[in-house]
This record gives structure tokens, C-alpha cells and sequence, in this order.
């Protein structure tokens, strides 16, 4: 981060038409705002007309210029070379459950997948079903008691008969980050294929696919001021035109385009190309969103390292995941509050104005592990970009209080 300029929030805020409700605005794990560009594009892509893609008339060009530009965007926001490497999708979900039915044929008795504990259900279900109808074995990597997810404990799972390894770069529950540079490098090292869950990392990282070494990284852009429309992006496109997936006859039979089945959402595609824009103008006389997403990360460690000892100085509370700093963790906070469950808990933070989410956020493997899967989850707070210290001290204000207050 040596050498970027601090993030301005008070100027940054200013174009978040949502902000302006005088709430804490600390859910962003879950997705955040957008901006008044995206909401601009989104409209005005609509305003143009756009047709399918593939025609001779104006309104089918703009529908190509579009996906030709989302490709391009969702490629520099992650460090990308080539956009030839990027696939476009409703949600990361549907995108890895694709990606699951294409591999699926390629898997026999004998076989292993590597899935962990850690990872949201859209990087483990699908391969769990995939692997079960293919006869090949699914290997799990177990969570260490405080939530994080040991390197080795990934690696010692991988060996000659490993053919993909799914992992998230971080817990969306717990914010706890993953050694992906180490474990991308195991599957590699025998040949298996590494598929990386970035949703909830890239909100709160400098992304560069090609520094983490997975051959499909999966990221949202709603997590990062965009709409509601994702991406598996590849640092090497070989990898994409190497997989075969199920299609409609018709459908394209080369180049990412093979696996967005169906007509593409136009004006959102637009919106990504406008959250890019965001990022690379987050400070004042940029053009590199990556520069943006340096200072964002300062900005959202910094908050995220002040809620987190708060909460750790209340005895009626206790946190889940590993403790440490933005290197150990996002700045996500899970925690539960002694004699409250966490809807409650989350029912006074909303009475008090901050917005704020409780569940197991479909991280069922990791909830299992903790304990918590069964009897309402977690709360789970998560400043962002455009948080500000007061909604941390808001929402750690009304949580110490709880303490004094009956149900």
C-alpha cells in the first residue's frame, strides 16, 4: 500500500445516492451499494435499447460492445491479462455449479476432489453431487477450533489422484483468509485443476489472479459497488477453452462465451464496467482500480481491526475467528452475545440504525464446526469501502449495551 493516498470517505460517500439515510451501513458481506455511475449505466444502456447479440443492427452491437467491455472490466479488476479468460454469469453460484457439470464427465472411481469447511455451499455442493455421480472421492479439509483453515491441512489432502481443488481465498462467514498462492501451487503440482472462491475476498483485497496461481478465480461484483452479476476469471484463458461444458445446440463452441447459456444481462454487464471506472477514480486523478482497491483494503483494516478489538473487550461477547490482522483475516467481525440470540442481537442493532446480518451465511461446513449451524449462526458485521468510524462505534455502542438490557 507504500505510496497510494488515503482513501477520502467523505468524497467517496458522495456518490452513494443509498448513504444518505443516517444509518451504519455495516452489511457489506453480504453485498454492497452502488454508486450513481452504475446506476447511470444501468439506465442508460436500458435507455439506448439493446438487442441479443450477434446482429448487424445498432441495438445488437451495443449488446456486443457491452460483453466485449464487462470482459475487459472484470479482468482488470482482478489482475487478469487476458479477457478471453473471463466468463460472465448471473451469480457465482450458477457460474461454479456450470463449471461443476463440465468437469463432472472427466471424473471416474478413483478420482479425488478436495473441497473444505470453510468455503460458502456454491464451492462445495456442487462438487460434492458431481464427484458423487462420477464415483470419485470427496476429500475435506477440516477448519482449525478457532476457525481458520490451515494450509496443510488443504495440501496434505492433495496427491496424485487429486483432480480440482475448491477453496475460498476468505471466509464469508469469519473473514478468515486462506494461503491460496500455497494451496493453488499443490494442485498444480499434480496436475489438478484449482478453483478459488473470491466473492467475499474481493471486497476487501487487491485482487491479481495471477500472483494467487488458481486457475479459475470466481468473484461478484455486487460485493464491490456493482450489480448483481459475476464472473470466473482465469490468469491463463488455455484453461477456459480446455473445458467442454453442456450446451444447446446452436451455442457457441469456442471462447468463454460457451458457458453463458442464455441471453446475457446487458444493462448490469454495463453497471460492472461502471464499478471498475469506480475504483480506478476512487482516488482523486486515478486510473488504476487496483489502486483503489489498495486504499480501500487500508481503509476497511484499519475499521475492521477497531471493531474487532471492541468486540474483544466485552465480556458478554464472544468472536469467532482467527484473531489477527488484515493479513490473518477480512474485516468482517462474527460473534455471538452471551443471553441474546443472534436475531435478537441483530433486531437491536436495526432498532439502533445499523444494518447488520445474522445466519450462517451459507457457510454450512464452516458453521458446523463452530458450532453454530443449528441454533441461529452468527451476527456478522462488515465494514467497507465507504464505512465510517461512527458506524463502528454505533453498532460496538449498542452491543456493549446489551449487556444491561433483557430481551
Amino acid at each position: 500500500m507504500t505510496g497510494d493516498a488515503a482513501l477520502d470517505v467523505t468524497r467517496l460517500r458522495a456518490h452513494y445516492p443509498a448513504l444518505g439515510d443516517g444509518r451504519a451501513w455495516l452489511d457489506g458481506a453480504a453485498g454492497t451499494q452502488v454508486p450513481e455511475s452504475v446506476i447511470e449505466a444501468v439506465a442508460s444502456t436500458m435507455r439506448a435499447g439493446v438487442a441479443n447479440q450477434g446482429g448487424v443492427f445498432p441495438a445488437a452491437r451495443r449488446a456486443d460492445a457491452v460483453v466485449d467491455a464487462a470482459r475487459r472490466a472484470f479482468a482488470a479488476f482482478a489482475g487478469a491479462p487476458d479477457p478471453d479468460g473471463v466468463i460472465l454469469g448471473p451469480t457465482a453460484t450458477a457460474l461454479l455449479a456450470r463449471l461443476a457439470a463440465a468437469l463432472e464427465p472427466t471424473w471416474g472411481p478413483g478420482d479425488e476432489i478436495v473441497v473444505t469447511e470453510a468455503d460458502h455451499e456454491a464451492d462445495v455442493a456442487p462438487w460434492a453431487r458431481a464427484a458423487a455421480r462420477a464415483g470419485a472421492t470427496l476429500r475435506t479439509a477440516r477448519l482449525r477450533a478457532d476457525g481458520a483453515l490451515p494450509t496443510d491441512a488443504v495440501t496434505a489432502l492433495i496427491g496424485p489422484r487429486t483432480r480440482l481443488v475448491a477453496v475460498t481465498a476468505a471466509s464469508n462467514l469469519t473473514g478468515a483468509r486462506v494461503d491460496v498462492a500455497a494451496v493453488a501451487a499443490a494442485a498444480r503440482a499434480v496436475g489438478a485443476l484449482s478453483v478459488v472462491d473470491g466473492v467475499h475476498h474481493a471486497a476487501y483485497t487487491p485482487v491479481d489472479v495471477c500472483a494467487l496461481g488458481a486457475d479459475l478465480y470466481a468473484t461478484s461484483a455486487h460485493k464491490w459497488a456493482g450489480p448483481h452479476v459475476a464472473a470466473l476469471v482465469a490468469a491463463d484463458p488455455a484453461v477456459v477453452a480446455a473445458i467442454d461444458p453442456p450446451r444447446p445446440a446452436g451455442a457457441p463452441a469456442s471462447g468463454p462465451a460457451r458457458f453463458e447459456q442464455g441471453t446475457n444481462p446487458f444493462p448490469a454487464l454495463a453497471g460492472v464496467v461502471a464499478a471498475v471506472e469506480h475504483w480506478a477514480g476512487m482516488l482523486p486523478g486515478g486510473d488504476d482500480p487496483h489502486a483503489g482497491q489498495r486504499a480501500a483494503a487500508a481503509h476497511t483494516a484499519a475499521l475492521g481491526s477497531r471493531l474487532w478489538a471492541g468486540l474483544g473487550e466485552l465480556a458478554h461477547v464472544r468472536r469467532y475467528g482467527p484473531d489477527g490482522g488484515p493479513d490473518v483475516r477480512t474485516p468482517v467481525a462474527a460473534f455471538r452475545v452471551v443471553g441474546w440470540t443472534p436475531s435478537d442481537t441483530v433486531a437491536a442493532l436495526d432498532a439502533a440504525g445499523v444494518n447488520a446480518w445474522a445466519g450462517y451465511a451459507y457457510a454450512w461446513g464452516a458453521a458446523g464446526a463452530l458450532g453454530v449451524r443449528d441454533d441461529g449462526g452468527l451476527v456478522r458485521l462488515s465494514p467497507n469501502h465507504y464505512s465510517r468510524a461512527w458506524e463502528v462505534d454505533r453498532a460496538l455502542d449498542v452491543v456493549s449495551d446489551l449487556a444491561h438490557r433483557a430481551r
